[in-house]
């Protein structure tokens, strides 16, 4: 069998390069135990990689997105938000905002007025500047 050309695998990837890198993390997953999916025929692992491409046996699609994961430093997980965080009131002030329960489960909540606000804003201290910087 002839070996593989990049011309043989650019139909199923289009950007050069991108083949390159797919063909590349594929070759390293062979190189670390990841079972073949067509014979070696004595080949190396890139080559190996870059004619299990060509004949479409891994897609090139799952190995783009297995490349994209081995890369990240850190997974974002999606957790629910919160519904609702209570105001805790400072000291002296009295609490504006209120959650009430609805029997039927529903969130309502109180308005504050633009006065109330600015009365809460004018209130605040601004934190000690300290020379640690």
């Amino acid at each position: 069998m002839a070996r593989v050309t990049v011309e043989d695998c650019i139909d199923k990837v289009e950007n050069r390069f991108e083949l390159v890198l797919i063909a590349a993390h594929r070759a390293r997953m062979i190189s670390s135990g990841s079972p073949l999916t067509i014979d070696r025929d004595n080949d190396k692992n890139p080559v190996v990689a870059l004619r299990e491409i060509a004949e479409q046996t891994v897609s090139p699609e799952d190995m783009k997105e297995d490349l994209i994961h081995s890369l990240q430093k850190f997974v974002e997980v999606d957790e629910p938000e919160a519904d609702a965080v209570p105001v805790v009131p400072s000291a002296g002030q009295q609490q504006v905002t209120q959650v009430n329960a609805v029997d039927d489960g529903a969130v309502e909540f109180d308005r504050m007025s633009e006065e109330d606000l600015l009365r809460g804003l004018e209130g605040l201290v601004p934190p000690e500047r300290t020379d640690d910087v």
